[in-house]
């Protein structure tokens, strides 16, 4: 063993300790693991950032912004609408939400799809009458398998791929990993949605009386030309039954009428008083066309005694008609009145929420009591529950200095579906450029984000934020860290040993065991690091076999996005860890016979698609 490989070993043995430590994040101890090389000799400090070019990091972060323009313009939303069936068995319910799970997260981030979809899983286990966690495992681990069958659906794929070009070989292509991947997926996804999903331990939701909100009453206008026009309410009311929603009243010209004739017609310019869930607001609306009322100032709300004061109140209604118009950077979020607010006894109109603070509010939501007071004109009081709207600072500023804490934020999708066509026909392209050659992937990629931008599918402010940057570093300090196992022939020295110790020669003894060691890293560090780590011993071990690397780069592949055994191997996992009521020993009950599944499944599809 030379001076070399020592000092890689060791640098390697302690980042992956710390990986296992989790003290710091992943990127964190990617970058010191970098830097150590750079101060040993090992990796040249001209040299030291060359991974943040590498194809398999842009393309990562392209991806993410690609995703994220699927998920403001709506389009999953229409989607899930369209797939999802309302009225099924329990089977059938996880199992269609499982397979939507897996599809969406094969063309977008899995986490975004995971977080997309969560809300939908929920309501699913409300309506079936299970523990949450019975759902939300079965989708979290749906999305994980979806991932690993396309090149842009998880993180490793995108390196393996980029350790095959490495080697002097071609990238892989787009759907290269589809034939073993698709049918891992297939069959595990069954396993989850028929069976497993028995197997979850039966918890009770983590925090869920803090956050069981109850029904909000809020606005809605009726639009020129929309679906709702022209219906009675009896018919809007059958409509907003799929969404658990109903209407309390109606007002039109300034005037409420409540409760009102069912046989009255809607009319343009009408408002009508809406009750419904924070999870269903976004389908009441957006399924008969209609449109939140915001919380407007009325003009010359009060008459001031000095000119001065009436001129001010001059600018903060023209202020307040500015900060009204469409921002890059809205969301909604949650707020719980404090016993000792400043809002008490006082009115949304009352405070000038729009021309103070630049928000609205969209809703309020009072232990399940129904107002019949205008929204704008509603007297807050201790508990009541604020659905705000705007810019992230504006809400953080407002929250704190009226006295108010936030519960969570809505992300409240109402689809626009011209958007969401111009968003699911960038993503489709710089798909199909990518499969069929016509450009590299980190190229088609960039193009489709430019065309995001263009386009507006996603706001230019919000392109950034859209970027996971932990991911993006950790792939730039790593890849040049994997490179010097090769360099040092540190990845064929650990192949030689896992083959003269473990595989004793055989070829597909070593193929399960790299795809078995994978796993288990997999399940205790980031799946991307894991894969980084271990392509280099992969391509090691074919090497000394004489045989055939692409098995065993796909053996990675499929190892690196199979973490089922712990919360802290996929952030997916992770996401569901609170909602879902679960402890740390829970997620093996269903993941150990997942994870024997894909070793069975996946070492003859490995061995049929990619010969030795």
């Amino acid at each position: 063993m030379t001076h070399d490989q020592i000092i890689i070993l060791a640098i390697l043995f302690i980042t992956m300790l710390m990986f296992l430590w989790g003290r710091w994040r992943h990127d964190m101890v990617a970058a010191g693991s970098l830097l150590a090389c750079i101060l040993t000799g090992l990796v040249p400090a001209e040299d030291a950032f060359n991974g943040l070019s590498h194809p398999a990091v842009i393309t990562v972060a392209c991806v993410l912004v690609l995703s994220r323009g699927l998920q403001t313009s709506g389009a999953v939303d229409v989607l899930t609408r369209q797939l999802l069936p309302i009225k099924a068995g329990t089977t059938l319910s996880i199992a269609a939400l499982t397979g939507l799970g897996a599809i969406l997260s094969a063309f977008m981030n899995n986490v975004g799809a995971l977080a997309l979809l969560m809300p939908v899983a929920i309501q699913t286990a409300r309506r079936q009458e299970l523990p949450p966690g019975r759902v939300l495992m079965p989708l979290a681990f749906g999305t994980i398998l979806g991932g690993m069958t396309t090149l842009i659906g998880t993180p490793p794929n995108l390196i393996v791929s980029g350790f095959r070009a490495a080697t002097g070989s071609s990238a892989f292509a787009m759907f290269d990993y589809t034939p073993v991947g698709l049918a891992v997926a297939v069959l595990g996804g069954a396993f989850v949605a028929l069976i497993g999903w028995r197997l979850v331990p039966e918890r009770k939701q983590a925090g869920v009386e803090g956050f069981d909100s109850g029904a909000y009453i809020t606005e809605a206008r009726v639009p020129e030309g929309c679906k709702a026009e022209g219906q009675t309410l009896r018919e809007i009311e059958q409509a907003l039954e799929q969404a658990d929603a109903q209407v309390l009243g109606l007002v039109r010209n300034e005037v409420r009428v409540t409760p009102p004739n069912p046989r009255r017609r809607a009319r343009a310019g009408d408002i009508l008083i809406i009750e419904a869930e924070a999870e269903t607001l976004a389908n009441a609306l957006s399924s008969l066309g209609l449109k939140l009322e915001e919380a407007k100032p009325a003009k010359n709300e009060s008459k001031k005694k000095d000119a001065g004061t009436e001129a001010e109140n001059d600018e903060q209604e023209e202020t307040s008609e500015s900060v009204s118009e469409p921002s890059d950077e809205i969301v909604l979020m949650e707020l719980v009145i404090l016993p000792n607010s400043d809002l008490l006894g006082r009115s949304a109109r009352g405070i000038q929420l729009r021309t103070r603070y630049g928000v609205n509010l969209l809703a309020v939501s009072r232990q399940g009591q129904r107002s019949v007071t205008r929204l704008r004109a509603l007297v807050f009081q201790a508990g009541d529950l604020l659905l705000m709207q705007g810019a992230p600072e504006a809400l953080s500023e407002f929250a704190t200095s009226a006295g108010c804490v936030p519960l969570a934020e809505r992300d409240l999708r109402i689809p626009d579906k011209g958007k969401a066509l111009t968003a699911a026909a960038i993503m489709a392209t710089a798909v199909g450029a990518a499969a069929f050659g016509i450009l590299p992937a980190a190229v088609s990629f960039a193009a489709g984000v430019l065309a995001s931008m263009a386009l507006r599918t996603v706001p230019p402010r919000s392109v950034y934020s859209a970027v996971d940057w932990p991911v993006v570093v950790l792939l730039g300090a790593l890849i040049p860290v994997a490179g010097v196992m090769e360099s040092t022939h540190t990845a064929q020295l650990i192949a030689r040993l896992l083959l003269d110790g473990v595989a004793q020669g055989h070829a597909i003894v070593a193929l399960a065991l790299i795809l078995v060691v994978t796993m288990t890293l997999s399940d205790l560090m980031n799946n991307a690091a894991t894969a980084a780590v271990m392509c280099p011993i992969a391509i090691g071990t074919a090497n000394q076999l004489g045989a055939n690397a692409d098995p065993f780069l796909m053996a990675v592949a499929i190892g690196g996005s199979c973490a089922f055994l712990t919360p802290i191997g996929h952030q997916n996992n992770t996401l569901i860890l609170g909602p879902g009521g679960f402890h740390f020993g829970d997620y093996w009950r269903l993941g150990l016979p997942l994870e024997l599944l894909v070793v069975l499944v996946s070492i003859p599809m490995l061995l049929w698609v990619w010969p030795l």
